[in-house]
């Protein structure tokens, strides 16, 4: 089925704003559990995995070439594939924050959603830019957004109408986070879960109404957590696992009940990382903490405690992990990426440095990792050595969003523009 209208329409949007949308359409008919599509952020199991498969012995332009790029303004948000949509945003002008749809065989636009929205991070913060940063979710037939003052728009995948908006500042008679809505929304079911609003919330995906709001941050600088959540089965039970400013938690899906909570050090509260999860154990790495591994533990009684399992000095900042079998491969605040043996905690190699970020996939084999310098690298996942297969420069400009891969496409977004690179 072809939408073959094109229309603008608009709503009140914050008090200045207005929230437009344009569609030349496409229908999208692939589920966002499809091993085709790349959902949210990190994926279809927010762990950066993709499905087992061979990847091409090296990134040399006979195995890897560029099928398109399109110009875009700037943003950190990774893209989403759903079907033919590549999903994507982009801050234009320091004032409006946009998502677009495009054709993933062309890079053709098919529609466009925006809204004013932009504000200004701390001096301290400014060489980070002051774009849109949550990455979107899909469930196959609406797109969910967090934008920079925490507001939250629900779009249709297929045509980019709206269906329902939530300033959650104004709801909650919140502040706005000092550097803007961060955390990526996480969808399960009917329920959406997302740190914003200055808490961690729970949302009707159907409506945008709060079903539960809790971990409330009252003191935290700056506002709203980083972290994107998860979810996991810890002894039976499964939970959403989230980090907050100051502490690590696995909260009740259904009430917002926080089952239990272990406090992780953190400067200014910077824990970014998403919860990474390894034979119901988490790893946490903080930017002016250190590395830890806990392990919840529930007791006859339904009563929870959690264990440190082991801790080293290593510090991370911005990049979360990737997990192959009994080892985790990271990238470290001091630039230089490292493996870990999570049944010890030992450090078993540490490179040299690069970027300063790394978004990283791996097959469960191999890594491809993405520097913040526009360099793609090819890593086998060796416990026992760096194992660089191949380097390839794949952008001039700076790359802070995560990569996106779905079979053999690999979608690159730098700060000017979003390109898809092919497997050959």
């Amino acid at each position: 089925m072809m939408f073959r209208r094109n229309w603008m329409f608009s709503g009140v949007l914050l008090a200045t704003g207005v929230f437009a949308a344009r569609s030349s359409g496409i229908e999208t008919t692939a589920k966002p559990d499809s091993l085709d599509s790349w959902p949210g952020w990190r994926g279809p199991n927010r762990d950066a995995s993709s499905p087992p498969r061979t990847w091409p012995e090296n990134l040399k332009p006979e195995h890897l070439q560029e099928k398109w790029r399109i110009p875009l303004d700037r943003g950190y948000s990774g893209p989403i594939v759903i079907g033919q949509s590549v999903i994507v945003t982009e801050t234009r002008n320091a004032k409006t924050e946009r998502v677009l749809s495009l054709d993933r065989s062309t890079g053709k636009t098919l529609w466009e959603a925006e809204w004013e929205g932009a504000m200004t991070v701390p001096f301290f913060a400014a060489s980070n830019g002051s774009w849109i940063r949550s990455t979107p979710v899909t469930d196959g037939s609406r797109v969910y957004v967090g934008g920079m003052r925490d507001y939250f728009v629900c779009i249709d995948v297929q045509d980019g109408s709206r269906i329902y908006e939530v300033d959650f500042a104004k709801r909650f008679n919140s502040e706005l986070p000092g550097f803007g809505q961060v955390c990526s929304p996480l969808i399960d079911g009917s329920k959406i879960y997302i740190q914003s609003g200055g808490g961690l919330l729970c949302l009707d995906a159907a409506t945008g109404e709060t079903v539960w709001r809790t971990l409330v941050e009252t003191d935290a600088m700056y506002g709203s957590a980083f972290s994107s959540p998860t979810i996991a089965t810890l002894h039976g039970i499964r939970q959403l696992l989230v980090q907050t400013r100051k502490d690590l938690c696995g909260v009740d899906l259904e009430s917002g009940k926080t089952l239990w909570s272990q406090s992780v050090e953190a400067f200014r509260g910077m824990n970014i990382l998403t919860p990474t999860i390894w034979n119901e154990c988490l790893f946490v790495s903080s930017y002016g903490g250190k590395t830890q591994l806990f392990a919840p533990q529930i007791d006859a009684s339904g009563n929870w405690s959690v264990v440190e399992r082991w801790s080293n000095k290593a510090e991370a900042y911005m990049s979360s992990p990737v997990v192959v079998g009994d080892y985790l491969y990271a990238h470290l605040k001091n630039q230089r990426a490292a493996c870990f043996n999570l049944k010890t905690g030992e450090e078993t190699w540490r490179t040299r440095p690069y970027g300063k970020y790394w978004s990283m996939i791996t097959n469960g084999q191999q890594i491809l990792a993405l520097d913040e310098t526009g360099k793609l690298f090819l890593i086998n996942a060796n416990p026992e050595k760096f194992d660089l297969v191949d380097s390839r420069e794949v952008s001039e400009q700076e790359c802070w969003a995560h990569l996106a891969l779905t079979n053999d496409q690999i979608f690159i977004r730098d700060l000017t523009g979003i390109g898809l690179w092919e497997w050959r």
